[in-house]
């Protein structure tokens, strides 16, 4: 009895199955090819990459903006006239369309190793172009509608320049190992040259690199300056409703320096604490007003103002997403909360012994006291029982007059002056925003004296820049997170970043050279064997592994040869050329009992010619 065995079994890929099935929906083995990508493929190849590239850095904005989500919602708010937290949905559409072309980048990468044709499949296509055009449309509109938040990424590659940097240098490192399979190919095109000329220039970039990063965190410990101080922007809002008695108590109990406010005046002279142009966002006046929700808010009197609730909102609203937190008796608490006034304020600061810094907002011109605003502030200040020098003075107008009502005032500015005209003006401090707090301009005021408060901070990293900037107080939104920084998050001297920096770079040149060399060498073996080579030593009993890897190589040579027949077909028999090539099938086949691969196209031809010869 004659046992049939088959000609042909095919191994099961499915690690390759999965890799073409999910990138281009190419399950069957014979939808894959290893022929060279189009020129159309590739296009979208490029699409991908300028995708994964834009969302990289949009998603790295939202990361390091997470420092001002407030600011965002309150611009929203005041275009829109509704109150919503619109961080969410802008943070949910990132992150899935970076966790999705982040997938595709590596399927692609995937493919170009292992060979396979780029062939993305069309509903790929079409998702992939809509998130290019989508993050394109949310940079156009953050540059148009919060342009001045750009700066948070300048600053933050400050901080986080040096990992970047390696994080970067070692990305670039691994994709050495697809950048030389594809050089040291066998066929040359002007392709391979400019791609590694590409690679090269920018590992010599990275390597160079950290020549100009400059961050403040780079010093000796020993230069480091004191902590600085806290000062509670609004009291602690994230933790009870802004502006009001509870929020200033919660902004204490975190050790704060120095309570921080907004003022308004009233329609009777009285003034009180309000952020907002009007009372909707922050109290039930839509309720008991409904006719003047729109209204500013100095055209109340103080017994409206004092009727309305001001920490509904905030259990409604959940601004911060930390109502979940609050015990039972703060939500209590919470929901009886009034609007502040200035004097209130003030006698908290003078009982707890801190410091007040406010900002004074002039009425309309048809309010009553359009023009006795500075004077009613001036009088609650001195009606108060807080020391004058407890007290720093911010609003520029009519600062001469203030200085010679209340001569200790501490009188500081939110512009950014020459020294000089500081010292003329009598101003000890500057408040700025974080994007005007630059390390060499800090260390000018500070050695004339002259302190810097910078606003808002709510982020370790930022209030750990600061700290290594020499700032003495920062201006924030949630004090309880920045009391648990007890010391800047990372500081190194200049030797110890450079030996970082020398060290990362000749580990990156070792395994860069490693991996073209491998390449190179891999590549090479696998040309150099040949069919005959692989018919002797099958002669020779080896290890199925040994074996297997004969007839990958032998696989490698017969695509090789059927490539270039014909080119030889002049000067080569083709029958002599089959009959060899089926002599090393039957080798191998009486060797390995049928369990091995081989291209269908070779056995086709094989069982050709045997019926050719029967004939």
């Amino acid at each position: 009895m004659v046992k049939h065995q088959p000609l042909q079994v095919y191994e099961r890929q499915l690690c390759l199955s999965c890799l073409t099935g999910i990138y281009g929906c190419r399950w069957k083995r014979y939808q894959r090819s290893h022929d060279d990508s189009s020129k159309w493929e590739c296009s979208w190849f490029f699409i991908l990459c300028c995708s994964f590239l834009l969302l990289l850095v949009w998603s790295y904005f939202w990361l390091e903006a997470h420092n001002d989500y407030n600011e965002f919602n309150w611009l929203l708010y005041n275009r829109s006239a509704i109150w919503k937290d619109g961080t969410v949905p802008i943070l949910a559409a990132t992150l899935t369309g970076f966790t999705y072309t982040a997938f595709l980048m590596i399927l692609a990468l995937c493919h170009i190793v292992l060979g396979q044709q780029l062939n993305l499949y069309w509903i790929h296509k079409i998702v992939v172009l809509a998130i290019l055009l989508t993050t394109i449309t949310g940079v156009v509109f953050i540059d148009d509608f919060w342009q001045d938040e750009w700066d948070i990424v300048i600053i933050s590659l400050q901080f986080t320049g040096p990992f970047l940097h390696i994080g970067a240098l070692a990305v670039v490192t691994a994709l050495g190992w697809v950048i030389a399979g594809q050089v040291v190919r066998v066929e040359r095109s002007r392709l391979q040259v400019v791609t590694l000329v590409i690679y090269v220039s920018l590992l010599l970039v990275l390597y160079l690199v950290p020549l100009f990063i400059s961050s403040p965190c780079i010093m000796d410990r020993s230069k480091l300056g004191p902590r600085p101080a806290v000062i509670g922007r609004r009291g602690a809002p994230m933790l009870a409703p802004e502006h009001t008695i509870m929020s200033f108590s919660k902004a204490l109990q975190q050790k704060v320096t120095a309570l921080e406010a907004d003022v308004t005046i009233s329609l009777d002279g009285v003034p009180f604490l309000m952020r907002d142009r009007t009372l909707r966002r922050t109290t039930n006046v839509d309720k008991l007003f409904p006719a003047r929700q729109d209204h500013d808010a100095s055209f109340f009197n103080w017994t409206e103002i004092r009727s309305l609730s001001a920490g509904l909102w905030f259990l409604r609203d959940d601004p911060y997403w930390t109502v979940q937190y609050m015990s039972e008796k703060d939500r209590n608490r919470t929901a009886n909360q009034t609007v502040c006034s200035l004097a209130e304020l003030l006698r908290l600061a003078a009982r707890t012994n801190r410091s007040v810094i406010f900002s004074l907002r002039q009425p309309p011109h048809q309010h009553p006291h359009h023009q006795l605003w500075v004077s009613d502030a001036l009088k609650a200040i001195q009606r108060s029982s807080i020391l004058p020098e407890q007290v720093m003075w911010t609003p520029d107008w009519y600062r001469k007059k203030v200085r010679a009502a209340v001569p200790l005032l501490q009188q500081t500015s939110d512009e950014k002056l020459p020294v000089a005209e500081l010292k003329e003006r009598g101003i000890s401090t500057l408040t700025l925003h974080y994007s005007q707090a630059r390390a060499q301009d800090i260390r000018q005021f500070s050695g004339s004296n002259v302190s810097i408060n910078v606003y808002p901070v709510n982020e370790p990293w930022l209030y750990s820049l600061m700290w290594c900037s020499g700032v003495q107080s920062v201006s924030s939104d949630a004090p309880h997170i920045l009391k648990k920084v007890p010391n800047p998050v990372w500081i190194m001297s200049a030797d110890e970043y450079g030996l970082i920096w020398i060290t990362s770079d000749l580990i990156s040149v070792a395994i860069v050279i490693g991996i073209f060399i491998f390449q190179k060498w891999k590549m090479s073996g696998m040309r150099s064997y040949n069919p005959e080579q692989i018919m002797l030593s099958a002669v020779v009993h080896r290890p199925s592994r040994d074996v297997n890897l004969m007839k990958e190589k032998l696989i490698f040579s017969v695509s090789l040869m059927w490539k270039s027949s014909v080119i030889r077909a002049q000067t080569l028999d083709r029958n002599t050329l089959m009959q060899q090539l089926c002599n090393t099938k039957a080798s191998l086949h009486s060797q390995d009992s049928g369990q091995h691969r081989l291209w269908p196209a070779g056995n086709n031809l094989c069982t050709n010619q045997r019926q050719a010869r029967m004939r």
